[in-house]
């Protein structure tokens, strides 16, 4: 009886759902939550299309709180979605006519992150430029402001996908949309040789891209790692080299690549295991014929 009453909800009060629209899951932020309850109840937005219109026009403009790259202040900045243009950009003053960063829909990304960015409906973007990693950090007051901007970017990025793969089912295209990162965490490394200093550092695992800040909020990544599969000669192994140098934290971690080994250290033995895992997943899967081609193209900042 209970499945039937679901059901019956879920076919009226979903009868219009887009598929690009987020359906959060118990791990995702209040914020999610939230506002997933009040577009499907409260305001129909899934039975009245007329109601989606902020997220799926394909044109979004507005303005978001956006931390500064060198300051760190959040100040208002003017922000642009169009799919026609296949860009999201913002400009630094309210008339400017010249945006100030150009963040192409096809490496576009969008997670909330609010503990990182201290606010309940923080956002971060992040794009590739020059195949370099670049964040930014973003907030709106309003709940649904921040979750309809959230879904545009989605929304522009499944039809961007259905344009690159024509004949693609939703059920593969959805899962490209947006992606929360793998893991975050401190850690400390060393350089290429070995011999220098174990530093700590923020690390992101993002999909196959392992990049490391020294702080969490930082625009661009200090440096970036890329983790291919087992088959292609990746291999994470616990623990470091006997002949690794200088002060470190306990916990060691080697990942090996065609080129060169990296040297982590974790503070517990908990962080150990859990980075490993993780890492372990990735190696142990496949790699995909774009990913060949980042792999080819990847550039690791020391």
């Amino acid at each position: 009886m209970v499945s039937n009453g679901n059901d019956a909800a879920k076919a009226k009060y979903e009868q219009k759902m887009p598929a690009f629209y987020y359906r959060p899951t118990r791990q995702d932020c209040t914020l999610l939550r939230e506002q997933w309850i009040r577009a499907k109840y409260e305001r129909n937005e899934f039975v009245r299309l007329e109601r989606q219109e902020p997220y799926s026009a394909g044109y979004r403009e507005g303005f978001l709180w956006k931390r500064g790259r060198d300051n760190g202040q959040f100040l208002s900045r003017k922000f642009i979605l169009t799919e026609r243009e296949g860009v999201l950009k913002y400009f630094n003053k309210h008339d400017a006519r010249e945006p100030k960063a150009v963040m192409k829909i096809p490496t576009l990304n969008a997670t909330f992150q609010p503990s990182k960015i201290g606010h309940p409906h923080g956002l971060q973007i992040t794009y590739l430029k020059n195949n370099s990693t670049r964040n930014i950090f973003v907030y709106h007051e309003d709940a649904k402001e921040m979750v309809d901007w959230f879904n545009a970017i989605r929304a522009a990025r499944f039809h961007f996908l259905q344009v690159a793969y024509p004949g693609a089912h939703n059920s593969d295209l959805v899962p490209k949309l947006t992606r929360n990162y793998i893991k975050e965490g401190y850690m400390e490394k060393t350089g290429p040789k070995h011999t220098e200093g174990f530093k700590k550092r923020w690390f992101t695992m993002d999909d196959r891209r392992l990049m490391y800040f020294r702080d969490p909020l930082d625009a661009y990544a200090r440096g970036e790692v890329f983790i291919g599969s087992k088959d292609n000669s990746y291999t994470v192994l616990p623990g470091l080299p006997l002949s690794t140098q200088g002060n470190h934290w306990q916990f060691g971690i080697t990942i090996v690549t065609p080129e060169r080994k990296f040297l982590f250290a974790c503070e517990t033995e908990e962080a150990q295991l859990g980075w490993m895992a993780s890492f372990q997943v990735v190696v142990n899967r496949p790699m995909l014929p774009q990913e060949y081609a980042v792999e080819a193209h990847f550039k690791h900042k020391p």
